[in-house]
């Protein structure tokens, strides 16, 4: 992918409004596109891994997931946003910030905008 794109789950409304945030504060050659418009097998991901974190993928392809791939993404965003996403990326906030990812992450059915489709899938057995 020639230009940054900030890859997220298209059928959860939670995160179909906080991508429609994205657009508002990332720079125009930034792509926010759901997971399922997306070629995956081109950027290297899964589904599965696609299904379960928000993607940053970067201008080199490099590949960033959950809460690493929201502090790149608010780094790119530009000031004020931009200091959010330094401080994500810093300890002690780079140490919780996976924790507080994957309990967001979890509970986003539950979450303002959020909807029964945005339950996450149950682990593969």
């Amino acid at each position: 992918m020639p230009a940054p794109t900030l890859v997220f789950d298209g059928d959860c409304a939670f995160c179909t409004r906080s991508a429609d945030l994205a657009r508002r504060v990332l720079p125009a050659d930034v792509q926010v596109v759901p997971w399922q418009w997306t070629d995956l097998a081109a950027a290297g991901v899964t589904e599965e891994r696609a299904r379960s974190e928000v993607l940053w993928i970067g201008p080199d392809g490099a590949v960033a997931g959950g809460a690493p791939a929201v502090a790149l993404a608010l780094r790119a965003a530009g000031a004020p946003w931009s200091l959010a996403g330094v401080l994500l990326s810093l300890p002690p906030l780079r140490w919780v910030a996976p924790f507080v990812y994957r309990l967001v992450a979890a509970n986003r059915h539950r979450l303002p905008g959020g909807t029964a489709a945005c339950r996450m899938p149950p682990p593969a057995a």
